[in-house]
């Protein structure tokens, strides 16, 4: 009796069983969802102009940063009780970044939300992100180890240096330009335990400045896509 049918048979789940356990990556997007202005900074003209930056930023299993994507969005004026679809904004949308996760590694998802004094600066430093929206850079000197603690505001500044964005963020904003920050860390051995493919982050800003309060809500989410590694042979 041939032998060669139960031999391929066994080939043929050898070669399925090799391919189930090929490693696989896993990617987090990043999009802003919506903005709402409870209440305004500027009570005189009624409304503020708006601009908000995002970054996603990869550490591997040492806690080295190895990977950095930016998106920018803006600029927008809102009237107090306004809120914003930032996918269907009909001047722009908030274009989502992606960023693989590094095996045994983490991602940090940061977002600020600022108020523009120099309309022509911040313009020129949205055109600069736009360039390089969504292309992974290197990652600047900034971010050293993801043992530093650094704030959402840093990461993003550190994300636009790092792609070559040529305003310095940090020097260049005035303290009463941040209306708020938020960031969530996201470890990939976690990740995959778990179930969850779609993190909604609802961020609440809110401060004062001279004699006015402000008040924002800025939602945006995270979601996660594992997809095969392909080798280089197929």
């Amino acid at each position: 009796m041939p032998t060669y049918p139960i031999r391929f048979a066994v080939f043929l789940t050898i070669l399925a069983l090799s391919a189930c356990s090929r490693p696989s990556s896993m990617t987090a997007q990043l999009t802003p969802r919506s903005l709402k202005a409870i209440n305004l900074e500027e009570t005189i003209s009624q409304r503020d102009e708006l601009m908000l930056a995002y970054t996603l930023t990869s550490y591997d299993a040492k806690n080295k940063a190895v990977a950095v994507v930016n998106g920018g969005w803006g600029i927008q004026s809102m009237r107090k009780g306004q809120q914003i679809d930032l996918q269907a904004a009909r001047d722009s949308v908030a274009r989502s970044i992606d960023l693989t996760i590094p095996r045994n590694g983490k991602l940090i998802a940061s977002v600020v939300l600022l108020e523009v004094d120099d309309y022509q600066k911040t313009r020129q430093l949205l055109d600069q992100v736009r360039r390089v929206h969504n292309v992974v850079s290197a990652p600047a000197m900034l971010l050293l180890s993801a043992t530093e603690l650094l704030t959402p505001l840093k990461y993003v500044a550190a994300g636009m240096a790092a792609s070559g964005v040529g305003l310095n963020l940090l020097d260049w904003l005035d303290k009463d330009d941040l209306i708020g920050q938020s960031s969530i860390e996201l470890s990939e051995a976690d990740l995959r335990k778990g179930k969850q493919r779609l993190i909604n982050v609802p961020a609440q800003f809110s401060g004062r400045h001279l004699q006015d309060s402000f008040a924002y809500e800025l939602t945006y989410d995270v979601r996660l896509k594992t997809a095969k590694i392909r080798s280089g042979r197929q």
